[in-house]
């Protein structure tokens, strides 16, 4: 996964950090629903980056050139080396990572399902925007994660070059055609709407996860500032959108 611009301006180390932020995962891990809520979001993020991993080895077929073909499998290896980072980890902390995985694999791939493009560029934009949307969110999380769990997960959201590929590509491929614009614009706009759902979804099941992002087990991290995340989020969908040259 990525997030090209790091929109959201999440901070990766949170400047006077307490509580469980400033902890090791040692310390952080005595706390059984803490380290029940960190091996959700491992899992969930093991399981994303296994998705990614198989969609753009897919997409790779509808790839218009031998060079685009080749791009996309080089991402696709980086997005399976980041999956087995967490697998190691998850494996490390004596979590069985398919255990761990396993209760997000079908909202995951429903989501996929429901999306899955049309032709090669609906599979750049939703590469762009689903997988950034995703970023964001495990990007505003990690700052309220143990310093170990977050570097971690800072380390998977590194930029694949996704991003930057897919806006040049986009952005070509409007100039030439600029019908293609409210097109492309409509699929961004139905990816937002499901990859929130999906999301939201996801939390909703998981009671560690959930209580971790509205307070319990995660500093300062209320209710309100759950709508503030979301509302950050979609502001950062705005701007990639107008960096893909399309109307949020």
């Amino acid at each position: 996964m990525e997030t090209p611009d790091h929109a959201t301006d999440t901070p990766a180390e949170p400047a006077g950090a307490t509580g469980i932020a400033a902890q090791d995962w040692a310390t952080a891990a005595a706390d059984p629903q803490y380290r029940a809520a960190v091996v959700d979001l491992l899992g969930a993020l093991a399981y994303g980056e296994l998705a990614a991993f198989e969609r753009l080895a897919e997409d790779a077929k509808l790839a218009p050139t031998l060079a685009d073909k080749a791009e996309l499998a080089k991402m696709a290896t980086a997005e399976f080396h980041h999956f087995e980072q967490l697998s190691r980890r998850l494996t490390a902390v004596e979590e069985d990572p398919t255990a761990a995985m396993e209760p997000f694999a079908k909202a995951l791939d429903d989501f996929h399902r429901q999306t899955a493009p049309s032709d090669w560029l609906e599979g750049l934009v939703k590469a762009y925007v689903g997988d950034s949307i995703a970023s964001d969110f495990y990007r505003e999380v990690a700052a309220r994660l143990d310093t170990d769990t977050r570097a971690l997960v800072l380390a998977v959201l590194d930029d694949t070059g996704h991003g930057n590929f897919a806006v040049e590509k986009v952005r070509a491929a409007i100039e030439a055609d600029p019908r293609l614009g409210g097109r492309l614009a409509l699929w961004a706009r139905r990816l937002m709407g499901e990859a929130l759902s999906q999301a939201q979804r996801v939390v909703a099941d998981r009671d560690a996860l959930s209580t971790m992002l509205v307070g319990g087990v995660a500093d300062g991290f209320d209710l309100a500032e759950v709508g503030r995340m979301f509302s950050r989020i979609t502001e950062a969908h705005t701007k990639r959108m107008a960096a893909l040259g399309l109307a949020a």
